[in-house]
C-alpha cells in the first residue's frame, strides 16, 4: 500500500483569476497509478504464499530493483547520510514492516473492502500523531476525521456480525494504517535533508530486512510455491510499487497533492472492485455506506490540507 513520497514541491498555484489546466497526460498516468495500487490488495490476497512472505519479497524485490540506481546514482549522498537522518529512516523502515506484517494476514481474514478502507484511514492517524506532538489542525480536519471514523465503527459493526475473524482482521488493518502513519511522519523529518532515492533505498532495504527476520522467528517458508505465486508477487511489485506509488510520486509535482492524493483514495472503490469481479467477494450491503464515509472523510481532511 504504501511507498516513498515525492520531495519535489507541487506546482505554483495560479494567479487571482486564472483558471488551472490540469496536463492530461500527468491526469492519465495518475490514473495508472490507481489501478496499480488498487490491484494491491486483490493481488495479495489471492497469492497462495504466506501473508509474511509476500511481504518480504515485495520488498526484497524492490530493492533488488532500485538498489543498483541508488548505489549509481547517489553513492556519495548514501555515504554521507547524517546519523539522525539515518536513525530515522531505519525506524520508517521497521514500521513500514509491521504496516505489512498486520496488513497482508487481514487480507486473509476479512473482505478486500473492508480491510483496504480500515488501512487507508493512515491520514487520520496522522492528524492525530501530529496533534500529540503539538501541531493543531483546522476544524475541517476533525470534521474529516470525525466522518471517517464513524465510517470505520460502521464497518466494523457489519464485519461483528459476519464473524470474530473479520472483525480481527478489521483491527489488524486499523493498526496497520496507524503503523503507516508513524511511517509516514518520520519519513516526511528524514526527507528534509535527504533524497527520496536514498531514503527509500534505506527504509525499504530495513523493511526487507525485518519481514525476513519475522519470517525465520515465525518459521514462514519463503519458498516452495507454485510458479503462478511467484509470477503474482512480481506482478505486485511492479503494479502497487514501481507503477502505483512511483507514478504517483511523478504527477504529485504538477497535479499536486491534493489532487493526487484525493485520487488515491480511490483505491477503496478500486480494490472492492476488483475483489468481488475477480475474487467473488461482495460485501454485505451495510459495508457500502461505510466505505462511503470513510471516503468522504478522508476528502474533507484533503480539502482542508490544501487550504
Amino acid at each position: 500500500m504504501t511507498a516513498a513520497v515525492s520531495t519535489t514541491a507541487p506546482a505554483a498555484p495560479p494567479a487571482p483569476g486564472e483558471r488551472r489546466h490540469l496536463p492530461r497526460t500527468d491526469l492519465l498516468l495518475l490514473a495508472v497509478s490507481i489501478a496499480g495500487i488498487s490491484l494491491s490488495a486483490p493481488l495479495i490476497s489471492a497469492t497462495a504464499a504466506p501473508a509474511l512472505a509476500i511481504a518480504f519479497w515485495r520488498n526484497g524485490m524492490s530493492v533488488a530493483v532500485l538498489g543498483p540506481y541508488a548505489l549509481w546514482r547517489h553513492r556519495a549522498e548514501l555515504r554521507g547520510i547524517p546519523r539522525r537522518a539515518l536513525l530515522l529512516a531505519v525506524a520508517a523502515g521497521v514500521l513500514l514492516a509491521l504496516h505489512f506484517a498486520l496488513w497482508m494476514p487481514s487480507l486473509r481474514m476479512t473482505s478486500v473492502a473492508s480491510s483496504t478502507a480500515l488501512v487507508t484511514t493512515t491520514p487520520l492517524w496522522t492528524i492525530l500523531l501530529m496533534r500529540l506532538s503539538g501541531v493543531r489542525a483546522p476544524r475541517l480536519v476533525w470534521l474529516g476525521a470525525g466522518v471517517a471514523f464513524a465510517g470505520v465503527l460502521v464497518l466494523t459493526g457489519v464485519d461483528l456480525t459476519v464473524s470474530a475473524r473479520a472483525l480481527l482482521g478489521d483491527s489488524l488493518a486499523l493498526a496497520a494504517g496507524a503503523a503507516a502513519a508513524g511511517y509516514m511522519l518520520l519519513g516526511a523529518e528524514v526527507r528534509r535533508t535527504v533524497s527520496t532515492t536514498a531514503y527509500t533505498l534505506v527504509c525499504y532495504a530495513t523493511c526487507a530486512l525485518a519481514l525476513l527476520a519475522a519470517c525465520l522467528l515465525t518459521g514462514t517458508r519463503l519458498g516452495g510455491w507454485p510458479a503462478g505465486a511467484w509470477w503474482q508477487i512480481f506482478l505486485l511489485m511492479v503494479t502497487a510499487q514501481l507503477l502505483g506509488h512511483s507514478l504517483s510520486n511523478r504527477v504529485v509535482r504538477t497535479l499536486g497533492p491534493s489532487v493526487t492524493s484525493t485520487a488515491i483514495l480511490l483505491e477503496t472503490p478500486g480494490a472492492a472492485l476488483i475483489a468481488a469481479v475477480w475474487l467473488g467477494q461482495w460485501p454485505p450491503v451495510a459495508a457500502y455506506p461505510a466505505v462511503g464515509l470513510i471516503l468522504l472523510g478522508l476528502v474533507l481532511v484533503a480539502r482542508a490540507e490544501r487550504r
